[in-house]
């Protein structure tokens, strides 16, 4: 099994809110994140797909093809965006990188599934800061 791995990069806002608590039980839980005027990161979104080489290519996937539906399905509708008011798949959730892993999975799941014979998607890997990063290998 060969793992290979494309990187993009994104700007995003957002804020860490519960509309249930309190603002003081949202500046305790979440701190500077829960700031009202929002905050921003410049994220890392790494896509791990595996699978066997194709005979033909010797790819696992081809990497441009990937590239693009990274950056149509999910980088344009992200950058330089608030993930709270601006992106659709992130309606009615609170945009912690958790939850914003597990929605751009749904999104390439599937797709990445018909790019090839034995390609399947493996890892997402979101860096919010240099030291803080999630990690999702799907449900």
């Amino acid at each position: 099994m060969i793992y290979v791995n494309r990187k993009e990069h994104f700007n995003a806002a957002h804020k860490l809110y519960n509309d249930s608590w309190t603002e003081e039980k949202n500046k305790e839980v979440f701190g500077p994140c829960a700031n009202s005027n929002w905050h921003g990161h410049n994220f890392e979104l790494i896509v791990t797909v595996k699978g066997t080489p194709d005979e033909d290519t010797g790819f696992v996937v081809d990497m441009k093809k990937l590239g693009d539906l990274v950056n149509e399905e999910v980088i344009e509708k992200i950058d330089h965006k608030n993930l709270n008011l601006d992106v659709e798949f992130m309606k009615g959730k609170l945009p912690s990188c958790e939850n914003l892993i597990v929605e751009i999975w749904k999104i390439l799941e599937p797709e990445i599934q018909t790019m090839g014979k034995d390609c399947a998607l493996h890892k997402l890997t979101l860096f919010e800061t240099h030291k803080n990063y999630v990690e999702y290998f799907g449900e």
